[in-house]
């Protein structure tokens, strides 16, 4: 994809996108899992972080607020969310560069390599082939031994999950959700050049169950110098 091509808007449609902070909150038990994410994520002064599908920015201004001294940005495909994010930050008087772009556009959002990479909500949105190419390059951005923190929906692992699951892939499309359903984004990680990944935590909520992940981009043979 190109910033000029299509990509899936919050909550599936652009018409959608002002209650998008609302349906999160109302619909996916938020305050849970970001509180699990951000403990996981565990920001560091100076440690420098961004933020890939970044939204509506509420996850990238808690990172700012727990650790105000780190560099933080946000990357997402959606000026209109966008907007949202930056006047959040504003209200907040917090620092945060918001950058339009893909996933695929995470190694190219500035000179500094990353700390950590995070996502929330996003990988379950994209084709395939943008799952790949997201991976990889938040695999490409980090620092040799950087984590990446990905809350997504992952592996429904029961009947209810799936049933419940099915609200969101009405909104935003079977043939790229389906995969994640399956479990796929573990493997994904591997492929992408990820070391130690893990599922950290699953969360079931009213759309399915949200699952917590780690790795690290190795410490050798990582492809970039760090």
């Amino acid at each position: 994809m190109t910033k000029n091509q299509e990509f899936t808007p919050a909550l599936g449609h652009a018409v959608l996108t002002p209650f998008y902070d609302a349906a999160i909150a109302l619909l996916t038990r938020e305050g849970r899992w970001r509180e699990r994410l951000l403990r996981q994520v565990a920001p560091m002064p100076d440690e420098v972080i961004l933020d890939v599908g970044c939204g509506t920015g509420t996850f990238a201004l808690m990172l700012k607020r727990a650790a105000p001294k780190a560099i933080v940005s946000g990357l997402d495909p959606d000026t209109a969310v966008l907007k949202r994010a930056e006047e959040k930050a504003r209200r907040a008087n917090r620092e945060i560069l918001f950058v339009q772009g893909f996933a695929r556009d995470a190694a190219g959002t500035g000179a500094r390599r990353l700390n950590k990479a995070v996502s929330s909500l996003v990988f379950h949105q994209i084709p395939m082939a943008e799952k790949r190419l997201g991976l990889k390059a938040m695999h490409d951005a980090l620092i040799a031994n950087g984590e990446v923190h990905i809350a997504d929906y992952g592996l429904q692992r029961t009947r209810l999950m799936r049933t419940l699951f099915r609200q969101v892939q009405r909104l935003d499309g079977f043939e790229n959700t389906t995969p994640n359903a399956e479990g796929i984004l573990p493997s994904l990680m591997r492929e992408a050049g990820f070391d130690d990944v893990e599922e950290r935590a699953v969360v079931p909520t009213p759309t399915g169950s949200i699952s917590i992940y780690f790795a690290r981009r190795p410490l050798t043979g990582s492809g970039r110098a760090p």
